[in-house]
């Protein structure tokens, strides 16, 4: 583990968030199937309340032993300048888990599927590593693992789903930016908050219906689904490309 790396470990462990939990209605949706009304997972992501910290990033890294060098999600930061003085944004990455995937309809093994609670999943024990679905995901959230030589990405951190706790990157994050849940719930808090606030999505134009909404989206943001990720020691900035 190098020195960058290490540090913000030690911020993050001074600084994560109490365990939380799924709402035990939330649970019995996810056991009944879609045309019994079952859950929808989903995520906002408040770019309000985003700083940029990459706790996230580090929390997914760590939950799921992620190679060095690949994220399942990242934050990659900008200076945008448009509607005034250039000022410093942030754009949280992920798998959208697509209502219309085009990462499925390319896997020549099928080893690509959604859910019928709406994740999208990679069976490795049947994934080839053609790499295909890489190329035809819009939002640049796939790769290659260097140890399975199959596609991984983002899950919802379906292992923790299913023992009732939020995904890690939802559970590291120091300011509640990251909000996830039942989108077929009225109740539940990704809900609420859709039908509080305009809320947008990464490439619309694309017609993929992500199931990822952010609040607060810079327009100039909408297609920088490209970067590289790099972690920082504690109390230094990130690098930002300017817009």
């Amino acid at each position: 583990m190098n020195d960058a790396r290490r540090s913000f470990v030690k911020l993050l462990g001074a600084t994560t968030l109490a365990m939380s939990s799924l709402s035990s209605a939330e649970l019995a949706r996810a056991a009944t199937g879609p045309d019994q009304g079952g859950v929808r997972w989903g995520m906002v992501v408040d770019l309000r309340l985003c700083i940029g910290c990459q706790a996230c990033t580090v929390g997914c890294t760590l939950e799921n032993q992620v190679p060095l060098g690949n994220f399942r999600t990242l934050v990659s930061s900008y200076e945008v300048s448009s509607g005034g003085a250039p000022r410093r944004a942030t754009l949280p990455r992920l798998c959208n888990h697509c209502a219309k995937p085009a990462c499925v309809t390319v896997c020549p093994t099928q080893a690509t599927t959604k859910r019928p609670d709406g994740a999208v999943v990679v069976d490795s024990s049947i994934c080839i590593g053609c790499g295909y679905c890489v190329q035809a995901c819009p939002y640049d959230a796939r790769f290659i693992n260097e140890k399975t030589k199959t596609a991984d990405k983002c899950t919802f951190c379906l292992h923790r789903l299913e023992a009732g706790l939020l995904p890690a990157c939802v559970e590291t994050c120091v300011t509640g930016a990251r909000v996830f849940g039942d989108l077929h719930d009225p109740q539940s808090a990704v809900s609420k908050l859709l039908q509080r606030y305009p809320v947008q999505v990464l490439k619309k134009e694309m017609g993929t219906e992500p199931r990822v909404f952010y609040i607060g989206l810079d327009e100039s943001l909408s297609d920088r689904v490209h970067g590289r990720q790099v972690l920082v020691p504690a109390g230094e900035s990130p690098e930002m490309e300017e817009m």
